[in-house]
């Protein structure tokens, strides 16, 4: 390639994201993926081939613009394209019934698509493995009508097409929020539907010449298979995982016994706006077949409550996965209960809460159900990949064991106190910050300090997540140096990315503001290379790769008992990077690795939180005793920050004084407080270094591999091969580039 003129990194930065999630969820599933095949099990990852994903962000004027993400235009040549497992999936159509029978149900004059599988390799870490990603495309049957070309309607002739294809089209941008769009239905049940059949297929194939008595042959099928259920979004696998299994011959009863053992639910939010409810109007146009097997489920299931919990209606009316609202609808959450043999959260505190509060009902019912499955990342992606020149050092005290299992981290602390190791830790830290600043100053035009706290805040942009807390915390350091910039303050430099869902117009808001004190900041004289302000641009996943290793701290500032675990968190975490965030999600267990002394904790607790709501939270109480408070949100309130437009953010003002569900003004404070804490910390090169080391070696929890290896005891009753894994080395490896040792 060199001889070519060719550079490999050029290349790479050439090469686009892959459009396939809008948010952490997607990140999870990759990190899960590479776990899962290096690990040596046999897994498939299945989704949709989104010919567009996620929208690009740009800014323009300080507002998110959206741009269509094209991620196909060049192709993608890791792909391979499956014509023969092409599977079909119907959509709307009648029922004909033979008699009152549940099984002996026939669905007809259905319009049908058909979904072709393109499958990615997903190699293991050097263990000969190889498992597959199989995205679904959604094509027509019929792509040309001639008769209405003929007739001269071109635009009628290609409607079958446009309609079946607009399935794959695009992915919904919006994350933590329900939509009820036909189109997001479709998207689901072509999901499952075809996963279903392909998997069914394969079971099938594996077992030649046994498929001569339907009904015993599928007796080893939850013994072969198992389908986790990420979030409710392919909840609907189990009403058609009933409907394939009846259309083999079963009956309901074989045919739910063999559902129930081989789904598994894990739930990702407790936000209530992103819990799926479906019209059952909506569902009986588009899947009445599905729709008489959810009421046949639910039927059973309630006859069942009332005997386990007789003359509590209200009980069964929160429990019934029919909503019977003005207008019906399907709580997917429920039917996803029901229908799994094991429920999980995310995260210790959010599991918890899953069974006091969300899903208290259903813990009742079911206690055995219910498990942990604490989040993790891949450490070869988040590390090994993003942070050579850490790993090398890693590798160089430790061997290279550790890439495969994380926990080896904890030896690093025999080294806390040895100065060297220590330099090298920062002199690491310090290359990559020289980077992300040169990345900056040239897509941003702004100029950084690399001796500032690089204070880090990516994620998609939400109330929950408290971006606004973030801009609050960047007035008050500004107000503090105008009114006195010959004061010494330690540098900071406030980076903030993330997405906007497009109707989210709060969020929109926040991207606007933080762009606008950056405009105001970044140009004043009296504050200089102290404080800047950059918004980054269309954060993706190759762009957190730059900013991760470089920064310094890490921004987990959610409410607590709203964010379920949170990743971007554990890889702040695993780069080096020091944590200032509330008690909420995997930052309880990260504590508990590292201890609180090593983190900068603030904030309401869970209890505090709920206590505080209960008794009647008024944010003017917080507003009218701290002065900073107080200014702050009158320079929102009067077009301080925009006096083009001086009412521009008085509706976020306005929004915090007398609303403040995310309890932001309770919080401020504290998080003020905090973030002095921070500053006096980074004052202190030892002390930094010292927590920095001990940070990256409390990582080992927080591995993906881990997950998957507790999914696989505990709910899916599979061992990963460990034989095909080498033994890690044991012999610490010479350095070869970028670390002064």
């Amino acid at each position: 390639m060199s001889s070519l003129g060719l550079c490999l990194n050029q290349l790479e930065e050439m090469e686009e994201d892959a459009g396939l999630g809008n948010g952490g969820l997607g990140r999870l599933a990759a990190c899960f993926l590479d776990s899962m095949a290096t690990l040596g099990l046999a897994a498939y990852g299945y989704g949709i081939r989104y010919d567009y994903g996620i929208f690009a962000q740009k800014i323009r004027e300080g507002y998110q613009q959206e741009e269509p993400d094209l991620w196909l235009k060049n192709g993608n040549p890791w792909e391979i394209v499956r014509h023969e497992y092409t599977q079909k999936v119907k959509f709307g159509g009648r029922l004909i019934r033979h008699r009152d029978s549940k099984e002996q149900v026939k669905w007809v004059d259905t319009t049908d698509v058909l979904a072709v599988p393109y499958d990615t390799p997903v190699p293991g870490y050097k263990n000969n493995v190889v498992n597959v990603v199989r995205l679904w495309s959604a094509k027509a049957p019929n792509c040309f009508s001639l008769e209405f070309f003929n007739d001269g309607d071109y635009l009628k002739a290609v409607f079958d097409r446009n309609s079946a294809e607009n399935i794959s089209r695009v992915l919904y941008p919006k994350d933590n929020m329900f939509e009820g769009k036909a189109l997001r239905l479709r998207q689901e049940y072509f999901l499952v539907s075809a996963s279903l059949q392909d998997a069914i297929r394969r079971y099938k194939s594996s077992q030649p010449g046994v498929f001569v008595c339907k009904r015993e042959s599928f007796d080893e099928f939850p013994n072969k298979l198992a389908f986790q259920l990420n979030d409710t979004h392919p909840a609907l696998a189990i009403p058609e995982l009933m409907r394939l299994l009846m259309d083999e011959g079963l009956t309901w009863e074989q045919s739910w016994n063999i559902t129930c053992r081989t789904c598994a639910y894990t739930n990702h939010t407790v936000l209530p706006e992103a819990l799926e409810r479906w019209p059952v109007e909506l569902m009986e146009h588009l899947l009445p077949r599905l729709l008489d097997i959810i009421y046949y489920i639910n039927h059973l299931f309630l006859t069942e409550v009332r005997r386990r919990f007789p003359n509590d209606e209200g009980r069964i009316k929160r429990m019934s996965i029919v909503e019977e609202s003005p207008n019906k609808q399907i709580n997917m959450a429920n039917l996803a209960i029901v229908g799994s043999h094991a429920v999980n959260g995310v995260s210790k505190i959010h599991s918890d809460l899953l069974k006091s509060s969300v899903f208290k009902d259903f813990y009742e019912m079911y206690p055995g159900r219910f498990q942990n499955k604490t989040n993790g990342i891949t450490p070869r992606r988040w590390l090994l990949l993003c942070n050579p020149d850490l790993a090398e050092l890693i590798s160089y005290k430790l061997g290279d064991g550790w890439i495969r299992h994380l926990n080896q981290l904890k030896h690093l602390t025999q080294y806390a106190d040895d100065q060297c190791a220590l330099d090298n830790i920062m002199q690491i830290k310090s290359r990559n910050k020289q980077r992300l600043a040169e990345f900056v100053c040239k897509n941003y035009g702004i100029i950084i300090n690399c001796n500032s706290i690089f204070d880090v805040q990516v994620k998609r942009i939400h109330e929950y997540k408290r971006q606004l807390l973030n801009c609050l915390h960047a007035i008050v350091m500004y107000n503090r140096i105008k009114q006195n910039p010959n004061k010494h303050y330690v540098p900071r430099t406030i980076m903030i990315g993330g997405k906007a869902a497009p109707g989210y117009h709060v969020a929109k808001k926040i991207i606007k503001l933080f762009n606008n004190l950056a405009r105001k900041i970044n140009n004043d004289v009296d504050v200089g290379d102290k404080l800047k302000l950059v918004f980054l641009e269309n954060y993706r996943v190759t762009l957190a790769e730059k900013v991760i290793p470089a920064a310094d701290l890490s921004e987990q500032i959610s409410t607590a008992g709203t964010e379920a675990s949170g990743t971007g968190n554990m890889k702040f975490m695993l780069n080096g990077a020091l944590t200032i965030g509330t008690l909420d999600g995997a930052n309880v267990e990260m504590a508990e690795e590292m201890g609180e002394e090593n983190m900068f904790i603030f904030g309401l607790k869970l209890h505090e939180v709920e206590e505080l709501r209960s008794r009647g939270y008024n944010p003017a109480d917080y507003y009218s005793c701290n002065d900073e408070l107080r200014e702050a949100l009158e320079q929102l309130r009067d077009g301080f920050f925009c006096p083009e437009c001086p009412n521009l953010f008085t509706d976020i003002a306005d929004n915090l004084m007398h609303h403040d569900y995310y309890l932001l003004l309770a919080d401020f404070q504290s998080y003020i407080e905090c973030q002095e804490r921070v500053s006096a910390a980074y004052s202190d090169p030892y002390k930094w270094a010292r927590m920095c080391l001990l940070n990256i070696a409390s990582a080992g929890k927080f591995s993906a591999d881990r997950t998957i290896e507790e999914y696989a005891r505990d709910i899916w009753n599979v061992t990963p091969s460990y034989d095909i894994i080498p033994a890690p080395s044991e012999q610490p490896l010479a350095p070869s580039i970028g670390v002064d040792m």
